[in-house]
Parts: C-alpha cells; sequence; structure tokens
C-alpha cells in the first residue's frame, strides 16, 4: 500500500504524463535511496521507462492516453516530426505509417520503446528549422513539419531517388510517394518558397518547381 501512496503523491506533483528523471528525483527527494524507489516503482508498472531517464505513469495512473507525437521530440534532440509519419499526418499520403519519423540535426538514431518505434533522420542546420509547425494535440503541444517541409525533407532523404530530372518527379511523387495530388495542389506557394530558398539545393528546386507544374497545369 505503501508503493500506491508515494506514487498518488507522485502523480499530484507532476501534471504532465511525461517526465524526466530529474523532475522524479525531485518528487522523491525524501528517500535515502531514489534509485531503489525508482526501480520498484518500474517493476510494479507504476512508471514507464521510456527511455534512460524519460518515463510515463503506468496504465492505472495515467491520466490521458500517451503522446506518441511528444516523446518522439523528447526521445531525442533536437528534433521535429518530418517524412513518412508527417506526410501521412497531413494526408498526402495514403498509407497508415505507425513507425514516428523526424528529423534531427544530430546523428541518425532509431529507438524501440514500450510505445513504439522512433526513427530520426539527420538534416543540416541550415535547412533544419524552416517550415516547422508547433502543432496542439489532444493534451500537448510538439513539433511537426508543414507538409511542404515534410515532402521537401523526404524527398531529400530518399537516396534512392537522385531526382536527377525535372521529368522525373511527376512519376516518383505518385508512384513511389503514392502522393495525394489533390492535396499536393493545395500546398502554400509562400511555404514552398521558404522551403527552396532554405534548402538551396538543385533536388528540391526541381521538387518544388514540379509541384508549381502541377498546380499551373490544374489551374488552366
Amino acid at each position: 500500500m505503501k508503493t500506491m501512496r508515494t506514487t498518488g503523491q507522485i502523480r499530484q506533483q507532476i501534471d504532465r504524463e511525461v517526465f524526466d528523471y530529474q523532475r522524479l528525483l525531485q518528487c522523491l527527494s525524501a528517500y535515502a535511496k531514489p534509485r531503489d524507489k525508482i526501480k520498484r516503482l518500474l517493476d510494479a508498472g507504476d512508471i514507464v521507462r521510456v527511455k534512460k531517464g524519460l518515463y510515463v505513469f503506468g496504465d492505472v495512473y495515467r491520466r490521458a492516453p500517451v503522446n506518441r507525437e511528444l516523446l518522439a521530440n523528447l526521445i531525442y534532440g533536437p528534433s521535429y516530426i518530418s517524412l513518412d509519419y508527417a506526410l501521412a499526418w497531413h494526408g498526402l499520403i495514403p498509407e497508415r505509417v505507425t513507425t514516428v519519423t523526424s528529423v534531427t540535426t544530430g546523428r541518425s538514431r532509431r529507438f524501440t520503446t514500450p510505445f513504439g518505434v522512433f526513427t530520426y533522420r539527420p538534416l543540416p542546420e541550415c535547412r533544419y528549422a524552416t517550415g516547422v509547425l508547433l502543432q496542439q494535440g489532444e493534451n500537448e503541444s510538439f513539433l511537426l513539419a508543414s507538409p511542404e517541409k515534410a515532402l521537401a525533407d523526404k524527398v531529400w532523404d530518399d537516396k534512392r531517388f537522385s531526382g536527377a530530372t525535372t521529368a522525373a518527379y511527376e512519376d516518383y511523387l505518385a508512384r513511389d510517394l503514392r502522393v495525394d495530388i489533390d492535396r499536393l495542389l493545395l500546398l502554400d506557394g509562400e511555404r514552398l518558397e521558404a522551403v527552396r530558398a532554405a534548402y538551396n539545393s538543385r533536388k528540391i528546386d526541381r521538387l518544388i518547381r514540379t509541384v508549381q507544374t502541377l498546380r499551373d497545369t490544374a489551374d488552366a
């Protein structure tokens, strides 16, 4: 029963579902051996380790579903959700993407957690921040690429597609990525230009020119 009371007290002190090791230590400051207490909380399932130093409350004490998008931002950073997961989020591709994909200024990483798989792909700092949105979820806000940035990040990261000629892009978008062309035509022109400038890359320049050509053709 002592564990139940202690966890209930921790729950009262921590408002959010996700918390780090330092916050947990603050709640256990009265314990001579707080690490031993943390182990007991983990063994009891009162808290769940997402990765070293990052936790969520167990089912009994959880007040809301775990926000996987927020977890993606916290597991490894700096990072924001992009690539396939963001494309699916924005409805640009039809597939349900289970792995939460992000880009980072750090190195490539992959984490397998109790809440799914999270991957991170490197992106140079000069191409990183443009086109990032603060997205409001059900309980927490998180960083997510705009549809324009997610598409550029995906095309840039896809080493299988060289993008050597403009003519190859329509087929790539439609067949390889299975992009919803109707949604593609709704992409924001100013954001596309900002992404083009940030990337300063022939590959992304050709991508954006292809999108613009498709939009011009649809409007004609």
